[in-house]
C-alpha cells in the first residue's frame, strides 16, 4: 500500500495567498538532475488521474508515475533569507543535492 505525501498547513496557506484555485500545486518527479531525478513544481489543471489533496480551500496533485516516488513525503512552504519556495522531504530519497530539487532512489 502506498502511502500518499503529506501537505502542510504552511504550504495550503501559502496557496491560498497567491490565490492559487482554480489551479493546483502539481509537484511531479522527473528524471534529471544531478541526482538522478527531480521535483519539479508548479500551478496546473488537476487531470483525471491525479491524486488530489484539499486542504484550505486549495488542491496539490501529484500524477499517478510520480506518486511512488513521493510516498509519505511532506510537501511544505519554506520562507528563509536565501528565499522563498515549495519544498519536499522525501524519506525516500537516498541522496540529494545542495538545491534541493535533485535526488536519487
Amino acid at each position: 500500500m502506498t502511502l500518499p505525501p503529506k501537505v502542510t498547513e504552511r504550504a495550503f496557506e501559502r496557496l491560498a495567498e497567491i490565490d492559487a484555485a482554480p489551479q493546483a500545486l502539481r509537484v511531479a518527479v522527473e528524471g534529471g538532475g544531478c541526482s538522478g531525478f527531480q521535483y519539479e513544481i508548479m500551478l496546473d489543471e488537476p487531470k483525471p488521474d491525479d491524486l488530489v489533496i484539499e486542504g484550505n480551500g486549495q488542491k496539490v496533485v501529484v500524477d499517478s508515475v510520480s506518486l511512488p516516488f513521493l510516498e509519505n513525503a511532506t510537501i511544505d512552504f519554506s520562507d528563509e533569507l536565501i528565499g522563498a519556495r515549495f519544498t519536499v522531504e522525501n524519506p525516500n530519497a537516498t541522496s540529494s543535492c545542495g538545491c534541493g530539487t535533485s535526488f536519487s532512489m
